[in-house]
């Protein structure tokens, strides 16, 4: 018989997970196959070209386009620093010079005898990729990165913003119904990932920013707030690049929405044990969701296969799942039924539904395309 599928989260207490590590451009790789990294070990660096600064010299200094060259005093391709005299006009009788000083450092990329301008490329831009996972390095990719292997606890989120962070699991909620407020980040959870439980207010991301913590994770946030945040409405697109202080994880949404019990319980079972956590969140093509990777120790007994983005499983009875619209949005539960036909549903339209069985003991109806399933 047919199948059907829907995709889903993961929230799964061991499972074999692979982090693809690479550079934006090749570069050097600095492990090889059967290294045992750390989290924050660098296992690939490069430069990117610096910032290009176009300068029209013939304009600053008065001068025809062709005798911007023999004004200079740096040749291409040799480097100079702010403030120091870049080019000097030969005056009138040895008199009456205009020097031009160089407001950036860098290096003469082409100079133009035909439009007196000047190309000054910026001091190259470093980056470095750390490992991300503690584990093993299993396959090295020549000039670009490496694959890392490790079993890990692996807890993925519905929407986050912010980077990669680092730290030991910390329980700010002990309760996944309780909100994340100002007075439960405290001073002593610098560099710590944080659990709450329900909504995370403005005012504790704030706290959370000042006290140094390097994420939280916690169950919803209300748009309004992210908005004031970040200072603008966030876009559609991809998050990630968000450069506000700590890393945002939501494991069930937006709004005032606990935690799945679940969730927050395998988080607290590891209280303490070193982590990482990403924010990056993409909701269309090649779709990515945020999450958090906690390193376990090698076990001799079985792991379940590598975990790698959003997965697809199939849509059957029994499969636990969460509402992802309104008006049950982030409800929990199990799938009872799978009418084979389709329904019309209130706003007149037709689809196949199922039926669901809350955490709450409700029996719901609602559309297969309003469920995902949550991974075991």
């Amino acid at each position: 018989m047919a199948h059907a599928y829907t995709p889903g989260l993961q929230v799964t207490a061991r499972t074999r997970y692979r982090a693809h590590r690479q550079l934006p451009i090749d570069g050097e790789v600095l492990v090889r196959v059967g290294d045992r990294v750390q989290a924050q070990d660098i296992v690939a660096r490069t430069e990117l070209p610096g910032n290009v600064y176009p300068l029209n010299l013939a304009n600053q200094l008065a001068l025809s386009p062709a005798d911007v060259r023999s004004a200079l005093l740096k040749r291409e391709g040799e480097s100079i620093a702010q403030g120091e005299v870049l080019a000097r006009t030969k005056g009138i009788f040895g008199m009456f010079k205009s020097e031009y000083a160089a407001r950036t450092d860098g290096r003469i990329e082409s100079v133009s005898g035909v439009t007196g301008q000047v190309i000054i490329r910026g001091a190259p831009i470093p980056v470095e990729v750390r490992a991300y996972l503690t584990g093993d390095v299993v396959e090295v990719l020549p000039g670009s990165g490496c694959v890392i292997e490790a079993d890990a606890v692996f807890v993925q989120g519905i929407f986050g913003i912010g980077g990669e962070a680092y730290g030991t699991i910390r329980i700010a909620a002990n309760d996944p119904q309780q909100r994340v407020t100002p007075d439960l980040i405290t001073a002593d959870m610098q560099g710590q990932i944080v659990v709450g439980g329900a909504r995370v207010t403005q005012e504790a991301v704030r706290q959370a920013i000042s006290v140094g913590v390097a994420a939280i994770v916690t169950g919803g946030i209300d748009d309004h707030d992210l908005r004031e945040i970040l200072g603008y409405d966030l876009g559609v697109a991809i998050t990630g690049s968000e450069q506000i202080g700590v890393t945002l994880v939501m494991t069930e949404g937006f709004g005032d929405i606990a935690m799945a019990a679940r969730t927050h319980r395998l988080l607290r079972e590891h209280a303490g044990q070193a982590a990482a956590a990403n924010g990056a969140t993409q909701i269309r093509a090649g779709v990515m969701r945020p999450e958090v990777v906690i390193p376990l120790a090698p076990t001799n007994g079985p792991t379940a296969a590598g975990a790698a983005g959003v997965f697809a499983a199939p849509l059957e009875l029994g499969a636990p799942v969460r509402i992802i619209r309104d008006p049950w949005f982030g409800v929990l539960g199990k799938v009872t039924g799978l009418p084979p036909e389709p329904r019309v549903l209130a706003s007149g339209s037709k689809a196949r539904v199922l039926e669901v069985l809350s955490a709450t003991g409700e029996r719901l109806i609602v559309p297969r395309a309003n469920v995902e399933i949550i991974g075991e």
